[in-house]
């Protein structure tokens, strides 16, 4: 038998390591060639790695959340090719065998070591007569208490503590009323009735209203189990990526009202004859006057290196997009949004949450972002304070539509109206260019014709 070592590839440029999110196989394992082995996850994506040779798993790199630097050896596979030295020499011991072997040595010099087989059971007519025999609880006696005199049983038999006899005499109740009372776990003495005795409705009625003096269900303890949960994976990457954008970054949040009335009446009348296109939403209109309005203020579209202490303003528009999945916050990027019209952004916002959800976005979709949309759609608040996804200078959230009565001139009318937030950095940009430019964004969304404008 032979072992194979499979070392880590190199699954990215400039990836010096990666983290394991998930095993496919395990110690003693048979894996196929080209079968899984192991998820890896990159700073850009998750990589699924396979098995090049067929064999038992004998040893893997780590557990899952562990770092494999590229090159190190992250699965030994026992194949099985014939190898001479293999025949000849024993695989070593692992560590703890060999330590568990030294101190066996020291602490009985000389014993060779005896493997005992537990003795059968014996049958009735086997045993010698000089063996003891072991007796079990169920066979041993049980010592009787000595009788008590007859006055001393007497007293006992009535020595009712006062408070009980009080009870029992003010929480009088049929059999059946106490037996559900007690699985309730229901004092019958805390229960009020109408009559002379305890009955089902005055059960019924205490349990509608008696958890205002303090009452709650036997076995149904408000506190949750702790639940300890290793942050690995998309999860750690998130948390690592959060903490170094709010340590790195000055941020300041800008908000402002904006009056989409006649945006969402443009929106419902081109959703209405879309025809076999994808339905609109307010994010790719809000993309639309993004594209529009960055040309004025191009050091919104930036990425800021800290290390070179270098601003570079992109003149294409890479947008992120922030997108929940079931592992985590996510950002895929639609490329070149200033080259498209709002139903092929629809299309690729589409397409690229799917990919997202399903876990299959490529590395290439997921970096170089130029600035980031992040919206929670109608589950919105007020306000939100976006956190700036380094190294970009800017991101903005659009915030849930709600419907109030607003002053039009001298009527009051109802409006639809949306606060648009926007987080840049301090260092490169300044409050007015910030407010400049959700001024320049809310003229497109509040008169939506010029989105088409060219």
């Amino acid at each position: 038998m032979a072992r194979f070592t499979f070392k880590l590839p190199d699954i990215g440029e400039g990836i010096s390591e990666a983290e394991i999110v998930a095993w496919h196989v395990a110690i003693g394992d048979r894996v196929e060639e080209d079968s899984p082995i192991a998820d890896m996850m990159t700073d850009k994506a998750t990589v699924e790695m396979e098995s090049p040779v067929t064999g038992v798993v004998v040893e893997l790199a780590g557990e899952v959340g562990d770092q494999v630097s590229i090159g190190a050896a992250l699965v030994v596979i026992e194949t099985d090719a014939v190898d001479a030295a293999d025949e000849v020499v024993a695989a070593p011991l692992t560590s703890a065998q060999a330590e568990t072997a030294e101190q066996y040595e020291a602490e009985n010099p000389g014993v060779e070591e005896v493997v005992e087989t537990p003795p059968s059971p014996l049958r009735g007519d086997d045993r010698g007569e000089g063996q003891p025999q072991a007796q079990t609880p169920a066979t041993a006696p049980t010592p009787h208490p000595s009788p008590l005199p007859a006055g001393e049983r007497e007293q006992k038999a009535h020595a009712v503590p006062a408070a009980e006899a009080e009870q029992k005499a003010h929480a009088l109740a049929s059999p059946a009323v106490r037996a559900r009372a007690r699985d309730l776990g229901i004092d019958l003495a805390s229960v009020k009735t109408d009559s002379d005795r305890v009955r089902h409705a005055d059960l019924d009625a205490y349990l509608r209203y008696g958890s205002g003096e303090g009452y709650h269900p036997p076995h149904a303890s408000r506190a949750r189990e702790d639940q300890p949960i290793k942050v690995i994976g998309m999860r750690r990457r998130i948390a690592e990526n959060m903490a170094a954008s709010k340590r790195a970054i000055p941020h300041f949040t800008y908000v402002d009202e904006i009056d989409v009335t006649a945006l969402e009446a443009m929106r419902a009348d081109l959703n209405a004859n879309r025809g076999g296109r994808p339905k609109l939403t307010m994010l790719p209109l809000m993309i639309v006057a993004i594209c529009k309005t960055i040309p004025d203020f191009p050091m919104m579209n930036a990425r800021y290196d800290d290390e070179a202490g270098v601003v570079t303003r992109h003149g294409a528009i890479h947008l992120g997009m922030a997108a929940q999945t079931d592992a985590g916050l996510t950002v895929p990027v639609i490329r070149d949004a200033q080259d498209r019209n709002v139903w092929q952004l629809a299309t690729e916002i589409t397409r690229l949450a799917e990919a997202a959800r399903a876990g299959k976005l490529a590395p290439s979709e997921m970096g170089g972002g130029t600035i980031t949309v992040t919206s929670l759609g109608p589950l919105g608040g007020i306000a939100t304070t976006p956190v700036i996804n380094r190294p970009e200078v800017a991101i903005i959230g659009p915030n849930k539509i709600v419907e109030r009565p607003i002053f039009k001139g001298d009527d009051v009318v109802r409006a639809k109206l949306m606060n648009l937030s926007i987080s840049c950095d301090h260092r490169v940009v300044d409050g007015w260019d910030a407010a400049s430019f959700v001024q320049g964004l809310k003229k497109y969304l509040e008169t939506p014709v010029l989105l088409f404008a060219d």
